[in-house]
């Protein structure tokens, strides 16, 4: 196939999932080689780009998504009656920030580091989709481990958590997994827009 081809094989898969496909996955579909989907990716992603197109290929830790620009999603959600998003709660950042620094987590090792009860906030943020469930630990009573999901990666503009900024050694536990993710820019809010 020539390259074009393949562009337009991968765009199509892409654009027919509408959700992050791992990487190994396309490969299996489109019967190439793991490296072939990761050029061809990057080389559909500067084709949009060239062409100015509303679309972008974006890279999700070992997953691949088409979605649209930052840029247009007060347009999309004025055209598709989409609420508003609100900014999170300051626990809610706090428990999240725990989360992208220590997972997959128990709730027990959140509320060790918050000193607080979580139960309502982690709840908050799995119906979100920014955390959900990552399976059980082996040990008495079973409990659930929690980890980050793609839709947190898109809203926080990244394609991989070791992409945050560095924790500070100097810092209180808490004070260092809240700052180091959501210390980016002054006022940065995370928000369900991605």
């Amino acid at each position: 196939m020539k390259l074009n081809e393949l562009e337009a094989a991968l765009e199509a898969v892409l654009f027919a999932s509408g959700e992050a496909v791992e990487i190994d996955r396309l490969a299996e579909a489109l019967e190439w080689d793991r490296q072939k989907v990761i050029e061809i990716a990057d080389s559909l992603a500067e084709k949009l780009k060239e062409a100015g197109s509303s679309l972008e290929v974006v890279k999700l830790e070992d997953k691949v998504q088409i979605c649209t620009k930052k840029q247009y999603a007060e347009s999309i959600r004025k055209a598709l009656d989409i609420r508003k998003s609100l900014p999170l709660s300051q626990a809610a950042l706090e428990v999240l920030a725990i989360i992208c620094y220590n997972q997959p987590v128990t709730k027990a090792f959140i509320e060790q580091i918050r000193g607080v009860d979580c139960s309502g906030v982690i709840q908050s943020l799995c119906a979100k989709g920014l955390i959900e469930e990552k399976g059980r630990l082996e040990l008495p009573g079973r409990p659930l481990i929690y980890g980050t999901t793609d839709t947190l990666l898109r809203c926080l503009g990244v394609s991989s958590l070791s992409e945050l900024l560095p924790v500070d050694e100097g810092q209180e536990e808490e004070e260092k997994v809240i700052d180091g993710v959501f210390e980016a820019e002054e006022g940065y809010q995370i928000s369900l827009e991605g």
